[in-house]
């Protein structure tokens, strides 16, 4: 996730003030795409799995160490 212009190949949505870009190509692999915002931060949630090579926590996509 970054900050960027839309450009010609973008999908651009506003929702709740907040202005969503995400490439056309990208959002046909992992929508539905869900932002949440949090008290510190965000979580971003699509269909796409992200596997974990630690099994040893319930992290996604960063191992514990």
């Amino acid at each position: 996730m970054a900050l960027d212009e839309s450009k010609e190949n973008d999908e651009k949505f506003d929702i709740d003030g907040y202005t969503y870009v995400v490439e056309k190509d990208f959002l046909a692999q992992a929508k539905p795409i869900k932002v949440d915002f949090l008290e510190v931060g965000f979580k971003v949630t699509s269909s796409i799995k992200i596997e974990s090579s630690c099994g040893s926590c319930s992290t996604t996509g960063s191992c514990c160490s």
